[in-house]
């Protein structure tokens, strides 16, 4: 049983110093680099394994990355960063937002252990760079790099099941699908699992897949322009539902079927992914999946800490269910 004593000798510094750290003396005040060497020797020596029910309060970074383009996508992260906050607030942490990942790269001794917010690209170069000087790492609502760092992410592929599922019970089975294009991974573009999941569920279970319009960015604009394309195209065979891969584009989908008198929840249904506060107010309101970002940030956080003191154990990438909020836009006779 590895002893803080034992710790204390190989790390050099007092016992009373390695006791108050491992047991979160909210009035210690030690470097970070302090900080860190102590941890990583508990680390080497399996002081955790004797010590399983204590935890941490690490030093951490937020590395927050969005490109204040789109607003109703900003506002998703805003969120998320604002729960993050909070929680680092309630439990006595201490972080540091960075913008920029070269400026996190920089000071990353001064963490143990840092929390990715934001859908912004990011160089798989400097993502490699990042988890030399800092690998503890956890993406909360993306997974940039799954090979290096941890992730938190809501169950896209199966709130999109569970969406058409609800669909054909209620009697539906012409379903349309509205989405854009992947995130680019080290210059490569990569396909939207909401939209692969969708093609991919429908053909299992025999219907039509003609009415996919995937295309372009997870913004406003251009919902309104691929509202106006399947408009364009089946205006006259509208399907009786649609499937929207984000509250952003199905904004912009809703504000073109309103333009061209296409009524709904009469003439054709929505179902929406996100719930965000903007859905509420939209004509009609729009029923939406939640994804629970307090649930995420929580989890990110409890898995950061799990990391920081086991960080040769494998990677992992979790997946939150949704739960679907009912408004105007379809309103379901079977849950």
């Amino acid at each position: 049983m590895t002893t803080i004593k034992e710790i204390a000798l190989e790390s050099g510094y007092s016992p009373a110093t390695v006791s108050r750290l491992l047991n979160n003396d909210p009035n210690l005040s030690i470097t970070a680099d302090t900080k860190n060497k102590i941890l990583e020797i508990a680390n080497r020596l399996g002081y955790w394994e004797d010590h399983q029910e204590k935890k941490i309060k690490p030093t951490i970074a937020l590395l927050y990355r969005v490109n204040h383009k789109e607003q109703l996508q900003d506002e998703y992260f805003t969120s998320l960063k604002q729960a993050l906050v909070s929680t680092v607030e309630r439990d006595a942490l201490k972080m540091k937002t960075f913008y920029d990942i070269e400026d996190l790269i920089k000071n990353a001794s001064l963490f143990q252990g840092f929390i990715g917010v934001g859908a912004e690209l990011i160089e798989n170069a400097q993502l490699v760079k990042l988890h030399k000087v800092l690998p503890n790492g956890v993406f909360v609502d993306t997974n940039p790099a799954p090979e290096l760092f941890d992730s938190i992410r809501p169950n896209l592929p199966l709130t999109v099941k569970n969406a058409i599922d609800l669909f054909i019970k209620n009697g539906i089975d012409k379903i349309g699908f509205i989405g854009g294009v992947g995130p680019k991974h080290d210059h490569i573009q990569e396909n939207d699992l909401r939209s692969i999941t969708f093609v991919e569920y429908m053909k299992t279970r025999g219907m039509d897949t003609k009415w996919t319009c995937v295309e372009g960015p997870f913004s406003v604009e251009n919902g309104y322009k691929l509202g106006k394309q399947v408009l364009a195209k089946y205006k006259n065979d509208l399907p009786e539902a649609f499937l929207i891969a984000s509250d952003t584009l199905a904004v912009g989908v809703l504000q073109a079927f309103n333009e061209e008198n296409v009524n709904v929840p009469k003439d054709t249904k929505i179902l929406s992914i996100n719930n965000s506060n903007v859905v509420k107010y939209v004509s009609p309101p729009l029923s939406s999946f939640n994804i629970n970002q307090q649930e995420m940030i929580d989890m990110a956080l409890d898995t950061l800490t799990r990391l920081i003191i086991r960080p040769d154990r494998p990677k992992i990438d979790i997946r939150m269910n949704t739960n679907l909020v009912v408004r105007k836009s379809f309103v379901p006779q079977e849950k």
